[in-house]
């Protein structure tokens, strides 16, 4: 069982809190990780470590900072596969689909070595006597609060640009994945000097209290209701929040699509990483004309998906999920397949296809984090359009359909940050999120993220009197 430490001022040590944690594989229930949680004058320990070292960090030349990412990039990808372990040890994704994930991470931090040395700064044209420079400098402190459903890969995207502008960093990783974060630290931190990176454990409390202490940026990827504490506790202290929240993302599929390609694009996106991803597909409007066919394809998609996913990361979640389908089962959904947790050790449930849901569902309302495809049939665009318009969140939504005019009119009106047109997933790679409403603010990935971790100086330079 790994016994995880933390990272203050380029010390390893056990934490000083008086609670111990424990994980447990979601496959089987087995011990995986033991931690003690860091206590309160650590948290301060590694913030003011973090400020003493951000003026010295600040000082070193872009490219020798976006060396050092390079570098740690180098030392991730060397240890993919024990990491890849690791992470599928403590939160179930399978070890294969752990390595792309890690694959995406160590690209992310590249992509930031790249960009770091080009940020942007700009000139404003005055007299010409005068100029006005508008320059970018890190912004300080940064504390970063990860989530375990994908811990490396956003993790990495964080950190680096983070980093490669000049910030220094206290990490907090999710109580779920303590060992990965751990485990990462290790790789990343003998690149940057002491203090630069830091790094604490434990849950709620340990994330409160770094996300109220005294720190230039919160940047959070997890939870609308965590998302929306660390947003009251950023107003109090004045640091700027970074969050990237919650979501309960619909997908339309349009009349005159192909009925079994759009069942494969709906299963990708439910059941992927057994439904726990930010951007997952969480509600899905098929228009009536194609809907019979679409429902038999998707629950033929769930059946082959079966053997494929992991279990969810615990029995907490899975009981979550779980009472969220019971609740619509009972409230008048059909299960076309799926439906039920089953007996045994661990976290497991099988990708379900609800049909016959109705907007009042917890199921379609709620972001459900699990393999569960809940479809409402729908009888035009519009209805599609209006009913996936009304919700609280705005990550991300997706529609499949063949009519330009309507993949026109579904990206303008959507409010969701990213809109997805004919693909659940995908895009440029660096591409930008830039979530809405109750799932966040601030840009999260991107050459975007590099804008949010600095602070924009403009610096006014005159020429002096004639005859001095």
């Amino acid at each position: 069982m790994l016994e995880v430490e933390q990272l203050l001022a380029g010390h390893w040590s056990v934490g000083g809190g008086d609670r111990e944690l424990t994980v447990v594989n979601p496959a089987d229930d087995a011990p995986v990780t033991r931690v003690v949680c860091s206590a309160p004058d650590d948290v301060t320990a590694a913030v003011r470590a973090a400020r003493a070292a951000a003026p010295g960090w600040a000082a070193v030349s872009a490219a020798d900072r976006a060396a050092a990412l390079q570098a740690a990039a180098a030392t991730v990808e060397a240890s993919a596969a024990t990491l890849a372990e690791t992470m599928a040890a403590e939160m179930g994704k399978p070890v294969g689909e752990a390595r792309d994930t890690i694959a995406a991470g160590t690209a992310t931090l590249r992509q930031y070595a790249e960009l770091g040395p080009v940020h942007r700064g700009r000139t404003l044209a005055g007299h010409l006597e005068a100029i006005d420079l508008m320059t970018y400098e890190p912004r300080g402190v940064v504390a970063v609060i990860t989530p375990w459903n994908d811990p490396v890969a956003v993790a990495c995207g964080l950190l680096g640009a983070a980093l490669v502008t000049g910030n220094t960093v206290v990490h907090k990783p999710s109580e779920r994945t303590p060992g990965t974060g751990w485990h990462l630290a290790r790789l990343l931190a003998p690149h940057f000097p002491d203090g630069v990176l830091n790094l604490v454990n434990g849950d709620g409390p340990v994330g409160a209290a770094l996300a109220a202490a005294p720190v230039d940026v919160v940047a959070h990827v997890g939870s609308t209701v965590t998302g929306r504490a660390i947003a009251a506790a950023c107003a109090r202290t004045g640091a700027k929040a970074l969050l990237e929240n919650g979501g309960c993302d619909p997908l339309i599929v349009d009349a005159g699509v192909d009925p079994q390609w759009a069942a494969s694009q709906a299963a990708l996106g439910a059941f992927a990483n057994s439904g726990q991803i930010c951007v997952s597909v969480e509600r899905i409007y098929a228009h009536r004309s194609v809907a019979a066919s679409f429902l038999d394809a998707l629950a033929e998609e769930a059946n082959a998906w079966q053997p494929r996913i992991g279990p969810l990361v615990d029995r907490r979640l899975r009981d979550t999920v779980d009472e969220q389908v019971q609740q619509a089962l009972k409230a008048g959904a059909s299960a076309l397949c799926g439906g039920a947790a089953p007996a045994g050790p661990g976290a497991w449930y099988p990708p379900t296809v609800l049909t016959d849901c109705t907007d009042d569902m917890a199921v379609m309302r709620e972001e459900t984090f699990g393999p569960v495809a809940p479809v409402a049939v729908v009888s035009s665009f519009d209805e599609a359009l209006s009913r996936a318009s009304d919700s609280p969140y705005g990550l991300a939504a997706s529609v499949l359909t063949g009519s330009m005019s309507h993949a026109q009119r579904a990206w303008r009106s959507l409010p969701a940050g990213t809109v997805k047109i004919n693909a659940v997933f995908g895009g440029a790679p660096g591409g930008a999120a830039h979530p809405r409403r109750s799932s966040g603010q601030g840009f999260g990935y991107g050459p975007e993220l590099l804008d949010e971790m600095t602070a924009t100086k403009v610096v006014h330079v005159s020429a002096p009197p004639t005859g001095w």
